[in-house]
């Protein structure tokens, strides 16, 4: 792949203000750019020795005062990219930085795109396609569960086991094109027995790795838990306590969330998407009919729906309805306080065999017990081990369809296909694990890949 001929620049850090903010350059022109304004503190400078830090100052065009700055030159191959990179360690204000950035603009660089850095890096066989996602996946980890996730991944683990699993199927590819490509020699062929053996073998270890996905998506992306109830129930008043602030309204009116209110807490160490959705009743209401509909929506797609009921009230139709069709259902009984003792509809049917936490969410009683449900319910798995491989969505699509390969293949040889058929399926299957690590990979992938992440990754 031709090497880039431009220099891109662009901000390293967080938009705001801190102690210190960093530009990036990365190109063949980086050190020249620099050398164009920035002016060293010694009296004699020589140039920009590799991994030193050099203090001085930045000037533009007519001497004028930019920032007091580090720098720092990485000349390539051995930076991030792979290409002469510059960094400058400048104070942290948004209106310097951006100041920074302009010169080196008016210099002859060129702003970045989203994640060209990383991009450029895998280009530049820096490293592979796992590697180069679990960098964003660190950068947005909720917790330490996830750092270390990210981490086996930012490692090469991943792309290691991809490459064993994919080398299991070369090896048996190998051993059918010989069967094809030479059918009149006396060449022993693989048994059908064998081969469907060593394509089972790489099919489990497909599968298992695969199913690591939903295990570790809550801990990486955390889990949603949806409110649900009728109008009234007290999800925002539960929504505010697990919050531990006033932040969804709260009044004696019906019906006052119409849209869905998320916010993320964290539970023991387990990050959870918090929502509250408009109550559930029948409304002739445009507005408040499609807040209801997508709180269906939401419960759909919940790890877990908290089914707030009136204690005193009880349950009502819309809350019947819900018990019968969820089954990642924990029913909430809220306004405990207002009753002297258990109310006779736990002891009925449906709500027999569903796990109910009575509480009250004005005065918190019960509370804790309920957050230790939610977890122990959501994260009824575990946390995953250190050093687990756990793929992401993209990974994790990309092993199911090699996986739905290698069963096609082998109803194909049960079925007593020919071995030139058969051959096809194990190189779709392989191109398919490819595409994990990047080595067969098309622009369209990379743009899915690096798109996401941000200006100066």
């Amino acid at each position: 792949m031709p090497k880039n001929t431009d220099t891109i620049v662009a901000i390293a850090t967080p938009p705001g203000q801190g102690a210190i903010g960093i530009v990036r350059l990365s190109g063949p022109a980086s050190a020249d750019i620099a050398r164009l304004f920035f002016h060293s503190s010694r009296p004699v400078f020589a140039g920009f020795r590799p991994y030193h830090l050099h203090h001085g100052q930045l000037r533009d065009a007519d001497g004028n005062f930019v920032d007091e700055v580090l720098a720092a030159w990485m000349p390539g191959p051995g930076s991030f990219t792979g290409e002469d990179v510059l960094e400058f360690q400048c104070h942290g204000g948004s209106a310097i930085l951006r100041r920074v950035v302009e010169e080196c603009l008016a210099h002859g660089a060129r702003l970045a795109e989203p994640g060209e850095f990383s991009k450029r890096a895998f280009l530049n066989s820096r490293m592979d396609l796992t590697q180069a996602e679990a960098i964003m996946e660190l950068v947005n980890a909720p917790t330490a569960v996830a750092v270390g996730l990210a981490g086996s991944k930012l490692e090469g683990l991943l792309a290691s086991r991809i490459g064993e699993l994919r080398k299991g199927l070369e090896a048996l590819r190998v051993q059918l094109c010989v069967a094809v490509d030479f059918p009149e020699d006396e060449v022993e062929c693989l048994a059908p027995e064998d081969l469907a053996g060593g394509i089972g073998e790489v099919r489990a270890a497909m599968s298992e790795l695969a199913g690591n996905y939903d295990r570790g998506r809550c801990w990486r992306d955390g889990a949603l838990v949806v409110l649900a109830g009728q109008v009234n129930a007290g999800k925002s008043s539960l929504m505010n306590a697990i919050l531990g602030i006033n932040r969804a309204i709260v009044t004696d009116i019906p019906g006052t969330t119409r849209d869905y209110l998320e916010e993320s807490v964290q539970l023991d160490g387990l990050p959870v998407r918090l929502v509250d959705t408009a109550g559930l009743r029948a409304s002739l209401d445009s507005v408040e009919l499609l807040g209801i509909e997508r709180s269906r929506e939401l419960m759909s797609q919940a790890d877990l729906v908290l089914l707030v009921v009136d204690a005193e009230l009880g349950p009502g139709a819309e809350d019947l309805d819900l018990a019968a069709q969820a089954d990642n259902l924990l029913v909430v009984a809220n306004k405990m306080d207002l009753l002297a003792g258990e109310p006779v509809w736990f002891r009925e049917s449906p709500w027999t065999g569903k796990q109910i936490c009575p509480l009250s969410a004005k005065h918190g009683q019960g509370l804790p017990d309920l957050l230790a449900a939610i977890r122990r319910t959501v994260a009824a798995a575990g946390a995953p081990e250190a050093g687990a491989l756990v793929p992401n969505l993209r990974q994790y699509t990309a092993l199911a369809r090699a996986t739905q390969e290698l069963e096609l293949l082998l109803d194909e040889l049960a079925a007593g296909l020919p071995y030139d058929i058969l051959s096809v399926r194990l190189d779709t299957a392989c191109a398919i694990l490819g595409e994990i690590t990047g080595e067969i990979t098309s622009e369209e992938i990379l743009r899915a890949v690096f798109d996401g992440f941000c200006i100066g990754k």
